[in-house]
């Protein structure tokens, strides 16, 4: 973040608007919605700046002046719509100099704050702002929340305000309170206020309350949702809704932590991570503390990379629930096949080329790595091995002892559908040291296709040369780190 996202209380302050233009006009009416008192310097006013002094001469004042160093003391807040770069100059030094909040017109460089585009359902506002390197945009996105946003949204907000004080002496648990606040927004409650049946809404919150303050002890919840492989766009809709629920999230070392950045800010953050040979939890402890968590009334986001069901012991997590009774609720993810392929230009099924494919694991529990067992293979399906990076020349030696032809085509993905993505293509044969000319590290997964020939032709994403990594603990081949789980 460039710039701290800030709403000031600016009632019966003072702030002072440098110019007598239409710009100067438009930002003093903003600062007066905010209930502040207006400072007009400036040699001669405008039609737009007499009109506003005209239309609010208890709280507009006019100094027919040029500004000077100085005349800030005292402000709460100075903004510049004047043009003239010296007083610009000026303005932005002496108001550094005093911790007054500066703003002047266009010009990044010489503000402490930036005058966002505004979406205004009071009580209700929503800000966007681009760090004025593209305030164009900021409106456009504005435009598009004002459809969005119907004008009654301020009668919700101001309900839910006048409710307060007595959800918080019924509900005195903050839990409690973020529980009820989310069945009335996301309920028949809200949406009769904003459909104009504000007494019928406000009759359906009041029996929300009595219903929550009724309960003792609330059984928590479980959410088991898949993250996707690494870009944060390919999250579902849902994934998101639950994501702003939680109320602690659990997570792996192969979830990106971007995106688990985007879980409740308040929300507690368990690492729960694993690397070969390296649990840092184990899996018992894992289901032990999800079962515990929503025990005692939590809810519990258990986040997985890729898909939790393809290889990421969601079913195991489950199971320990349903001993104990526990809620849950499974959230499908796009798995790491499915992505990394994708960005990677390689269709997993092709008519011409593969008519199945198979999702089999690199890395099995005991160490032992025997593919024979999941023969015979064919040259027209795909193999996806998922965990098998550090496993890559064993892999690679058994489908040849199996009769997989040497120049068959494959490939590894390291950190899919992210900016770091790489991807190298080769054989059976050759594919272990080219990855190891390569350095690449995990996570990773392997595809072993006869479509990996259509990679250069069908690759549309590209990763920056410069990006970071991002996983954490990313390493080399040779560090055995282990590839991406679904």
């Amino acid at each position: 973040m460039d710039y701290y996202p800030i709403f000031l209380d600016l009632r019966y302050r003072t702030c002072l608007v440098l110019g007598g233009g239409e710009n100067a006009a438009r930002k003093a009416e903003g600062l007066l919605k905010a209930g502040a008192e207006v400072v007009l310097m400036t040699p001669a006013l405008e039609p737009p700046t007499e009109a506003l002094l005209a239309a609010h001469p208890d709280r507009v004042h006019h100094r027919a002046k040029a500004y000077t160093p100085g005349d800030e003391e005292g402000a709460a807040l100075v903004l510049s719509a004047c043009e003239d770069d010296a007083i610009d100059r000026a303005v932005h030094a002496a108001c550094t100099a005093r911790g007054i909040p500066v703003n002047v017109v266009d010009r990044p460089a010489f503000c402490s704050y930036i005058t966002p585009a505004l979406v205004d359902r009071s009580p209700l506002l929503v800000a966007i702002s681009s760090g004025g390197a593209a305030p164009v945009l900021a409106r456009q996105i504005r435009s598009r929340l004002e459809t969005m946003l119907p004008a009654t949204y301020g009668r919700l907000v101001a309900l839910a305000g006048r409710l307060r004080d007595r959800v918080q002496q019924a509900l005195p648990a903050f839990d409690q309170r973020l529980r009820f606040w989310e069945r009335v927004f996301d309920g028949p409650a809200a949406e009769a206020v904003l459909s104009g049946r504000e007494a019928e809404g406000e009759e359906r919150m009041v029996r929300i309350l009595e219903e929550e303050a009724a309960q003792q002890n609330p059984m928590g919840e479980v959410f088991l949702v898949g993250a996707g492989p690494g870009d944060p766009d390919l999250l579902t809709f849902r994934a998101l809704r639950l994501m702003q629920r939680a109320d602690v999230v659990l997570y792996d070392r192969l979830v990106a932590p971007a995106l688990v950045d985007l879980a409740r800010k308040d929300a507690e953050r368990i690492p729960v991570g694993k690397a070969k040979n390296h649990h840092t939890v184990p899996q018992e402890e894992i289901n032990r503390r999800l079962a515990d968590l929503a025990a005692s009334g939590k809810r519990v986001l258990r986040l997985k990379g890729g898909d939790p069901f393809i290889f990421g012991r969601g079913g195991e997590e489950l199971e320990g629930l349903l001993e104990r009774g526990i809620p849950f609720q499974v959230v499908p993810g796009v798995t790491a096949a499915q992505g990394c392929a994708a960005y990677a230009g390689i269709p997993l099924t092709h008519r011409d080329y593969a008519q199945s494919c198979r999702f089999l694991t690199g890395h099995r529990r005991d160490g032992r790595l025997d593919i024979t067992e999941w023969g015979p293979f064919h040259e027209d399906e795909t193999l996806v091995f998922y965990m098998g990076l550090s496993n890559l020349p064993e892999i690679c030696r058994q489908l040849l002892d199996a009769g997989m032809p040497a120049d068959h085509p494959a490939a590894v993905v390291e950190q899919g559908t992210t900016p770091a993505q790489r991807v190298v293509t080769a054989t059976l044969e050759t594919l272990t040291d080219r990855v190891t000319e390569a350095a690449l590290g995990g996570p990773a997964l392997t595809i072993v296709s006869k479509t990996v020939r259509l990679a250069p032709s069908l690759t549309w994403f590209h990763g920056a040369e410069d990006a970071p990594p991002a996983f954490p603990n990313h390493g080399c081949l040779s560090a055995e780190v282990p590839a991406r789980s679904g």
